[in-house]
């Protein structure tokens, strides 16, 4: 992330997203005190809403040097 950016869409923690072989998706948070896998769609579609929102604020490779 740009340092002069105050705040961005990770700042609910991290995430990872996982797609099975047959295209269906899964998230998994983690917080102090364990995991959380989530399968419910309507809650892995804002974690890879979240994700693309990351995606869209972060320096490209050339700026992250």
């Amino acid at each position: 992330m740009p340092l002069r950016q105050p705040d961005h869409a990770g700042f609910d923690g991290p995430l990872m997203l996982l797609e099975t072989p047959d295209h269906r998706w899964f998230g998994y948070a983690e917080g102090q005190r364990g995991g959380l896998l989530i399968t419910n769609p309507d809650e892995v579609s804002i974690m890879l809403q979240r994700y693309a929102k990351l995606r869209s604020q972060a320096l490209n490779p050339q700026d992250s040097r």
